[in-house]
């Protein structure tokens, strides 16, 4: 099984300032307050590696955290309406560089709300996924709001507005930790796959 020694180093704020690593890199992305940050906290199995908070659209930098066999990039939250144009066109800009460098990126995972259908940013972030040929995987958040059966009706919803198959949407709760085993199993495939 996975092991994961997770610690924080370093933020970004533009493409020079990218890092560059031998590790594989795994991206997360989302709209923001879609539990990134628990995300990361869920498998790094800490609770402060990635700071949580009620505001949205607080991660306004790329944060890289070091996992131990694959390098964690957190990307901004996008989709957040309080922030001014200057601002989003700053993020988009951020995004649109990072992946631009898609041969760094060995896989992404694409956060979305269990308990909502995906917003237009989350179809056009899997269709840009999809144009770009970077693998992705769909992360439903927060299943511990929901019954198995809402949940069940929730993903086949998620996978036909996303155009993805059901089985590509691996369904977590940072709270229970459900779907925690399942990631880190996709994260070992990955990091194979890079290391063949």
């Amino acid at each position: 099984m996975l092991k994961i020694n997770a610690q924080f180093i370093t933020s970004a704020a533009s493409a020079s300032q990218f890092l560059k690593s031998p590790k594989p890199q795994i991206a997360v992305c989302g709209k923001s307050n879609v539990g990134k940050s628990s995300f990361i906290n869920m498998l790094a199995g800490q609770k402060k590696l990635a700071k949580v908070s009620k505001e949205p659209g607080r991660t306004r930098l790329i944060n890289y955290f070091d996992m131990g066999g694959f390098i964690l990039a957190d990307l901004p939250g996008y989709g957040y309406a309080r922030v001014s144009q200057a601002e989003k066109l700053k993020w988009a800009k951020l995004l649109d560089d990072f992946f631009a460098k898609k041969e760094a990126i060995a896989h992404v995972f694409s956060l979305v709300d269990i308990r909502h259908d995906p917003t237009a940013d989350d179809v056009q972030m899997a269709e840009f996924l999809n144009y770009h040929v970077i693998p992705f995987t769909v992360v439903a958040t927060k299943a511990d709001k929901l019954s198995r059966a809402q949940a069940q009706r929730s993903i086949i919803s998620i996978a036909a507005k996303l155009k993805i198959g059901a089985g590509n949407i691996i369904v977590t709760s940072s709270q229970s930790g459900q779907g925690c085993e399942e990631v880190k199993t996709k994260i070992e495939q990955i990091i194979s796959l890079n290391n063949q």
